[in-house]
Formats: structure tokens, sequence, C-alpha cells
């Protein structure tokens, strides 16, 4: 069966995430100031699998090996 899988990965609180941080001053700049801005990547995925428990144990180890590093990122799983 096939199974829609949307994966957001985002960097862990505490990391150095410059780009979020150029995109706040940008912001600023043009008169929308925030309290706060982060960045995530969102990956959405369509693959086969027997059911929604295989398909989230297959973007997980899509995530673990490849798409995040767990060291820095945290990352959550959507089944549809």
């Amino acid at each position: 069966m096939k199974y829609n899988v949307t994966i957001t990965i985002a960097l862990k609180e505490g990391m150095l995430n410059p780009e979020a941080r150029a995109i706040q001053h940008a912001l600023a700049n043009l008169g929308f100031p925030t309290e706060s801005l982060s960045t995530a990547r969102l990956f959405k995925i369509t693959l086969d699998a027997t059911d929604a428990a295989a398909a989230r144990e297959t973007a997980g180890q899509m995530c673990e090996r490849l798409l995040a590093n767990p060291v820095i990122h945290n990352y959550t799983i959507e089944v549809e």
C-alpha cells in the first residue's frame, strides 16, 4: 500500500542557526521584528509499505541514515 510521509527536520535547541538569524535580521530591516525564528526542512515522500507502522519505520531509517544528523537535528514523522 502507498503511504504519504511527511518528515520535518530542525536543529536541536541551542544549535546555531545562521540561516534563521539572517532571515530574522532581514525581516527586522523590512519592519517585521520577531522575537524568535527557526528554520526546518520538510520532506514529503510517498512510499510503499505493508502498513503505517512499517512506513514510519522506513522513514525513521531514512532520517537516521541520510536526512538528519541525530547529533544536531530533531525530526518528526507523520504518516497519512
